[in-house]
């Protein structure tokens, strides 16, 4: 891997960027398009959507700029804070975790506890403490010196980590999905100037917290075909079995078939076809994802206006909505690559 690729992707691993607190990740984003698109905006809901090319055919790129986090809700008399998810987080991977609360002022550093389970009941070690019996330690000595350094409503996130476990196999906080924006970029970079159609990528907000970005900007686009960037489920860990999970690390991005056993997206056969059709013509590896849980972009995006053509392809990932997660370098690598080819033929494959 270069280390400008390696440069790039650790800097939008890194960037701060929970639901409806995208502004750190957004100024990169929007920094990174401007190199490679004709022009960048950023709309009233704070996605940013660059444009490249010209023509009758339109097409939209998603990958979602937020992360699952916390926030601030309620301060004790002892100055310890209660703070509630913001997206979808197993409350088991919480628990004496390091967090940073992000306020005006700057970072706080605090640290998750919980009633010490040497005090515990019988029944209360037996059960999983969920998040709102849990509260962050910042150091305070009471409610007044904890609000001269935090406010309620202000976010909270993990720890900014990212690194590698062997050659190919990476670990970070939120690559759900800053891996996807990493792929977005690299495609709108890739993509000819001159290319007879308009693309559209787009940076999205508050997809972990209902699809909203997308549905915003979808709906401003307008586009005739969609595509949905984001991270999915490898099933190559223990305790999963190959029935709920046959995805693995290193055999390829993946090509969704149906979300949420359908109540998400359900690909249009015509861009089904298209990906795994370039895939064997290139020989890029993949695989085939469906899903009986968790939605993308692509949920919505498809259900646009008179409906929208679109399919998802998603990078497998250890550990997603977690505090790190595990990637392998190749499937991002060939998940640019299949998107590229796909869009480039995209008119000699698809009639339309």
């Amino acid at each position: 891997m270069k280390k400008e690729k390696f440069s790039l992707i650790e800097k939008l691993c890194k960037a701060d960027g929970i639901s409806g607190f995208e502004e750190e990740i957004r100024e990169i984003m929007k920094k990174e398009l401007k190199k490679s698109c004709d022009d960048v905006i950023v709309d009233s809901f704070g996605n940013v959507i660059g444009r490249k090319g010209k023509g009758k055919l339109k097409i939209m790129l998603a990958a979602h700029m937020d992360e699952v986090g916390l926030m601030v809700k309620h301060i004790s008399k002892e100055g310890f804070v209660n703070f509630v998810k913001i997206g979808g987080i197993d409350d088991r991977l919480l628990l004496g975790k390091e967090v940073i609360i992000k306020n005006r002022k700057g970072d706080v550093f605090g640290v998750i506890g919980s009633k010490s389970p040497h005090l515990q009941k019988k029944e209360e070690v037996e059960k999983v403490i969920k998040h709102d019996e849990m509260f962050i330690d910042i150091g305070a000595k009471n409610e007044k010196d904890a609000r001269k350094k935090i406010s309620v409503g202000d976010p909270i996130l993990f720890p900014k980590k990212f690194g590698k476990l062997s050659k190919n196999l990476f670990y970070s906080k939120a690559v759900d999905d800053r891996i996807g924006c990493y792929i977005l970029l690299k495609v709108m970079e890739k993509i000819p100037k001159n290319i007879d159609m308009e693309i559209y990528g787009v940076g999205t907000t508050q997809e972990e917290v209902g699809l909203k970005g997308a549905r915003v900007s979808a709906f401003r686009i307008n586009p005739d075909y969609g595509f949905a960037i984001d991270t999915t489920i490898a099933g190559d860990t223990p305790q999963i079995k190959e029935s709920e999970s046959s995805l693995k690390l290193g055999k390829g991005p993946a090509i969704t078939i149906t979300e949420a056993s359908g109540r998400g997206v359900i690909t249009h056969p015509k861009i089904r076809n298209l990906l795994t059709k370039i895939a064997k013509k290139y020989k890029i590896p993949y695989q085939e994802d469906i899903l009986e849980g968790g939605m993308t972009d692509g949920a919505i995006i498809y259900l646009t206006r008179e409906g929208i053509p679109t399919g998802v392809v998603s990078v497998p990932c250890r550990y997603i909505h977690s505090p790190l997660g595990v990637f392998n370098i190749d499937d991002v690598n060939n998940a640019i690559k299949l998107l590229v080819k796909a869009i480039i033929n995209f008119k000699n494959n698809i009639k339309i």
